[in-house]
């Protein structure tokens, strides 16, 4: 973080934006399926971080990408709220080839 940075920065929030630096809410007002699906991938990522494999983890990623680009499609989440959880959750980066 360089001086600017740290100029915009106050008690947490963007002072050019005004938004919050944590994104954390982004995840408030989701879709009750796609909150199960985030759940259900939280899980699925804990086990392969731990050194295990999940034999479900291709599933739970596969049905959370399907949740997420449906919800975005209907319009019920924003592109924002689309992104920030394809990095979060799917660990996928904009411009990555799916």
């Amino acid at each position: 973080m360089d001086i600017h940075d740290a100029a915009r920065i106050k008690d947490g929030y963007d002072k050019k934006t005004g938004l919050p630096l944590d994104k954390g809410y982004l995840e408030c007002g989701l879709p009750r399926y796609l909150q199960t699906s985030l759940e259900n991938m939280k899980k699925s990522w804990a086990i392969e971080d731990s050194g295990e494999a999940d034999m479900h983890w291709d599933l739970y990623w596969c049905e959370l990408n399907a949740d997420i680009n449906s919800a975005e499609v209907d319009k019920l989440i924003s592109s924002e709220q689309a992104w920030y959880l394809r990095e979060k959750y799917l660990r996928m980066q904009r411009g990555e080839p799916l």
